[in-house]
């Protein structure tokens, strides 16, 4: 199937607000796209190709101030970044357009991957969320305005097209937003229902108070004694240096000072930082750099005599930050200069006023991150776009299930003997 121009969905009207951004509609829609009948809704479904997030900028920012819950990992800078890094793998990012007679304007976006369950080519592809490595939430962008219609507007597409997957596996969904929300009354409008594989708690940073109240109420006394001694001791040692990095090419130095950083520590031992891998190290530097231009990425770096000991990348979309990446020097770790760093850009984001949130992209609650005191509800979900009961939907997400507890059961087996080795 040619997926190139929009397709009609089966969806109710919605007025375009006259002070949104919008275009014309033969701007967004090409002469050779399928006639749109008078009749057809105006929610109009697009399977973008990669020149075509490039054309969309503009009406993404605009939606992602009206979003329910913004993603900095649906943007199309990073789509088009893994796109280029990372050619043979397929994705499908769908655009949502909200028409009346006269203007379009983007009212949601999401982007998915095609994949296997866990690996087993048995119960044929799947769609995957998030589309792109090194990303932390799969939850799609949709205008606050009509989530529900444009959700089934989503689903219907792939419910129709032979050529896509019906079952999506949505990896660190937002479970407490509105958008998971949404999406669970449009499943059970279809006889359907959101299959929750796994859930976690997740830090993040969502507070009225100022920086010195927040820390106070989030950290212990003694820990923050601790780390003002670890700071003096640093500061003994050479000029200690508190630095953001938000001028794109500041950004881009930085980054280069951040990937090498982080392969001389435990995830270069591991082969798993950015620079083990060329293609993964292309995606960041370049969807980093694509960010940065228009101020949605920087980068905070506690600096000794000019040297980084630790660092963190934060992306942005609309008013939420996310903390990307984080690295340290491991000559310094007995300094926490992890936890000083945090305590700075702490400090910055909740000066902030333009910042609503920032999502700490951590698995859980078990990292250094959990000094922020808010918390994300995030599972891995499982959603079919089929109407109904599907017995190969149930399969799919029982071996998945499976497969999931077998890993924790595993990583926990081996924490437990790791710990149990060095006692010994």
């Amino acid at each position: 199937m040619q997926h190139d121009a929009a397709i009609p969905v089966a969806s109710a009207f919605v007025t375009a607000r006259s002070d949104s951004p919008a275009r014309a509609l033969d701007d967004v829609f090409p002469a050779s796209a399928p006639a749109r009948s008078q009749a057809a809704a105006p929610v109009l479904i697009e399977y973008a190709s990669r020149a075509r997030l490039i054309e969309i900028e503009t009406d993404w920012l605009a939606l992602g101030e009206r979003a329910l819950d913004p993603n900095v990992f649906m943007d199309p800078a990073i789509i088009r970044s893994a796109e280029r890094a990372f050619p043979d793998t397929r994705r499908a990012t769908l655009l949502a357009w909200q028409a009346d007679e006269n203007v379009v304007r983007l009212v949601g976006l999401w982007s998915l991957s095609f994949g296997r369950v866990a690996r087993s080519p048995l119960l044929g592809s799947v769609l995957v969320a998030p589309a792109t490595p090194h990303a932390y939430l799969a939850t799609p962008v949709i205008d606050r305005e009509a989530p529900d219609r444009v959700l089934a507007a989503m689903l219907d597409y792939l419910e129709r097209d032979a050529g896509m997957p019906n079952i999506i596996m949505l990896d660190a969904m937002a479970l407490s937003g509105e958008t998971m929300a949404s999406l669970s009354r449009v499943l059970k409008a279809r006889h359907s229902a959101p299959f929750i594989l796994a859930r976690a708690q997740r830090p993040m940073l969502e507070s009225g108070l100022d920086a010195k109240q927040y820390l106070e109420k989030s950290q212990s006394s003694s820990s923050r004694k601790k780390l003002r001694q670890h700071r003096r001791r640093l500061e003994e040692k050479g000029r200690l240096e508190s630095k953001v990095c938000k001028e794109p090419g500041a950004v881009g130095q930085a980054f280069d000072d951040f990937i090498r950083l982080e392969n001389r520590g435990w995830k270069g031992r591991q082969g798993t930082a950015l620079l083990c891998d060329s293609a993964e190290a292309a995606f960041s530097a370049a969807m980093v750099a694509d960010l940065a231009g228009r101020g949605d990425a920087w980068i905070h770096a506690l600096y000794l005599d000019d040297k980084p000991i630790s660092m963190q990348i934060v992306l942005r979309a609309g008013r939420v930050g996310f903390t990307w990446k984080t690295a340290y020097d491991e000559d310094f770790q007995d300094f926490s200069p992890g936890m000083l760093l945090l305590e700075d850009y702490t400090r910055e984001f909740l000066a902030d006023r333009s910042i609503s949130s920032i999502n700490s992209c951590a698995y859980d609650d078990k990292s250094f991150m959990s000094v922020w005191a808010e918390r994300q509800d995030i599972g891995q979900v499982c959603v079919s776009a089929r109407r109904g009961p599907s017995l190969r939907f149930f399969l799919i997400c029982r071996l998945r299930q499976a497969f999931l507890k077998m890993r924790s059961a595993a990583k926990m087996l081996h924490a437990s003997w790791g710990r149990k080795w060095k006692k010994a």
